[in-house]
């Protein structure tokens, strides 16, 4: 057999320990070759692939990134990009395919199962908002980036008297803010899951301060005032119709000064939730998915999902993985909100 792997959408730590994952088991227990496709879907439209060897995977395991590329191609938007797709599979005598990434990635994966191409998908974003799945990997990595961000703003909070405003990436779930939230002692979240209220926050923050000089705020970038819309930065919107978010902090920010009168500055963490190494928890997380997606193809699995329940990777249809996003569990966010 000859498996291709992609890799979709925005890149985050873990990816490189799938491609790994999926190489060796590939080439080592099955004997079977393995293409690497260069950027995501692009590359099976444009035919930018290369093998894939032991060699060519060793000293990965540790980069952040991904050593195939990525984009956020959506093919099934041309009918002469699918043509050109399905074209290169034949020439390439691919005869399965193993797509790593999110919601939008794994939807393509989907409807080229539906068509009889041989696919299993590989659950990959920072947001953990893939249904199916307990945890993706670089979700991990991301919390912690943002934790250590948090707890290095309490400091600097403390010493001005201010209050901090940190923006964490989760356009439609807010696991980020909510996870590092809990870890980094945040004294407000404001999530998309729960829409707020600028007076009851600003109640909350006044209130504060009158024993305490300072105050952390986490927000998603999909959070919103109730009554309100996402914040977005234009009408812009990528290839799978998402418009692209940004500039919430800022305007919480502005807005909770204005009326409390205490002194507020914004950090945007932006990419850098995305870069550098995976942690332990992720590297081995993508490793095991990596394997499992192998295993999945050997064993005829076609148009499923690799995924992490409890403490086993099993596999699961792709229909329940991309028919909506997962949302913060809210007994978790009233864990939370104890602190607030």
């Amino acid at each position: 057999m000859r498996i291709g792997l992609l890799t979709g959408g925005g890149d985050c730590p873990g990816l490189n320990a799938v491609i790994r994952g999926v190489t060796r088991r590939a080439i080592d227990t099955y004997k079977y070759d393995v293409l690497g496709i260069k950027n995501g879907w692009q590359g099976l439209v444009n035919g930018e692939v290369e093998p894939l060897s032991v060699y060519a995977v060793s000293g990965i395991l540790h980069r952040g990134g991904t050593i195939l590329g990525t984009s956020r191609t959506n093919p099934m938007k041309k009918p002469d990009d699918m043509l050109k797709l399905k074209n290169n599979l034949k020439k390439y005598s691919i005869d399965a395919l193993i797509a790593v990434g999110g919601e939008d990635t794994l939807s393509v994966a989907l409807h080229l199962h539906r068509e009889g191409i041989k696919v299993v998908g590989v659950p990959k974003t920072i947001d953990n908002d893939i249904m199916g799945t307990d945890f993706t990997f670089g979700f991990n990595t991301a919390v912690s980036i943002v934790t250590e961000a948090i707890d290095r703003l309490h400091t600097t909070a403390e010493s001005h008297h201010r209050i901090m405003v940190v923006e964490a990436m989760g356009r439609e779930s807010g696991w980020i803010a909510v996870m590092s939230g809990i870890a980094g002692g945040a004294d407000a979240i404001l999530i998309p899951e729960v829409p707020f209220d600028y007076d009851e926050l600003c109640t909350k923050l006044k209130k504060r301060h009158q024993h305490k000089s300072f105050s952390i705020v986490v927000i998603a970038e999909g959070a919103t005032p109730k009554g309100g819309q996402q914040i977005t930065q234009s009408d812009r919107k990528d290839a799978f119709g998402h418009v692209i978010l940004g500039g919430v902090g800022r305007v919480i920010a502005d807005e909770i000064e204005a009326r409390t009168g205490i002194e507020t500055r914004l950090t945007v963490l932006g990419h850098i939730q995305r870069g550098g190494s995976p942690t332990a928890y992720d590297r081995i997380l993508a490793t095991r998915f990596g394997v499992k997606a192998v295993d999945a193809l050997h064993n005829g699995e076609f148009g499923k999902m690799v995924a992490l329940r409890s403490e086993d990777i099993i596999t699961i249809n792709l229909e329940e993985a991309v028919l909506k996003n997962k949302k913060v569990d809210m007994g978790l966010y009233e864990i939370a909100a104890v602190f607030f």
